[in-house]
């Protein structure tokens, strides 16, 4: 009943600038907190960065000060800012979402979108 697509992936030069969009939908009661994660070929999945319903934010380490998220409530959207991209910021990039069901209210469940493809390549 839910489904998260991601938009905005592609192939950009190190230093250059990238912004990745997520787009929840279906039939959705609430969302505590959205959030991307990447994968880079033959490493586990990480969590890039955190955005929940009152707006608190959290980051990886490696992407402090160059990645900005945000999040439309009323959307149900969530934007990442890259900025100064670097070649091991590379991977797919996957939207994730910590939300109840209209029909499951008591339960809180994980969607996953289908991920994006980021290169930072010269």
């Amino acid at each position: 009943q839910v489904q998260l697509v991601e938009s905005g992936g592609g192939l950009v030069q190190p230093g250059g600038s990238l912004r990745l969009s997520c787009a929840a939908s279906g039939s959705i009661f609430s969302i505590s907190a959205m959030g991307w994660y990447r994968q880079a070929p033959g490493k586990q999945r990480e969590l890039v960065a955190v955005v929940t319903s009152g707006s608190s934010t959290n980051y990886a380490d490696s992407v402090k000060g160059r990645f900005t998220i945000s999040r439309d409530n009323t959307r149900n959207t969530v934007t990442l800012e890259m900025n100064s991209v670097k070649p091991e910021d590379t991977g797919v990039y996957y939207c994730n979402a910590r939300l109840r069901l209209q029909t499951v209210t008591n339960f809180e469940y994980i969607y996953w979108g289908q991920g994006t493809q980021v290169t930072v390549s010269s």
